[in-house]
């Protein structure tokens, strides 16, 4: 079951694309938890999942992985991709190797 979802927006040279993103509701996976989520990147759909020890912290380490995979992308690094304004980041937190990534409001806020 779906639980949340975001777009962002790529900028190309014909329009804007949208990148979806779409969270899962956490799932019991043998003795831990899982919680899926897929973003729909425009070079195909990445289906990852963040895992903890409940539901809670497989939420919160998936939250973590979508945005580390958005600040890691090629889209980021073109300056092209946005979610409500350029610049101002994503709404995601990362884990804190990846922290020196963060931009905008990402920064003050994650």
């Amino acid at each position: 079951m779906i639980i949340a979802t975001r777009s962002l927006f790529l900028h190309s040279d014909n329009g804007e694309v949208e990148i979806p993103i779409r969270i899962h509701a956490p799932e019991r996976a043998q003795v831990d938890w899982m919680c899926r989520f897929d973003i729909g990147w425009p070079e195909g759909k990445a289906e990852r999942w963040g895992a903890g020890v409940d539901a809670a912290q497989a939420l919160v380490m998936a939250l973590q992985m979508i945005g580390v995979e958005i600040y890691a992308s090629r889209h980021h690094e073109s300056g092209r991709l946005r979610w409500l304004e350029a610049g101002r980041g994503y709404g995601f937190p990362v884990s804190n190797n990846a922290r020196d990534l963060l931009i905008g409001d990402d920064k003050k806020f994650y």
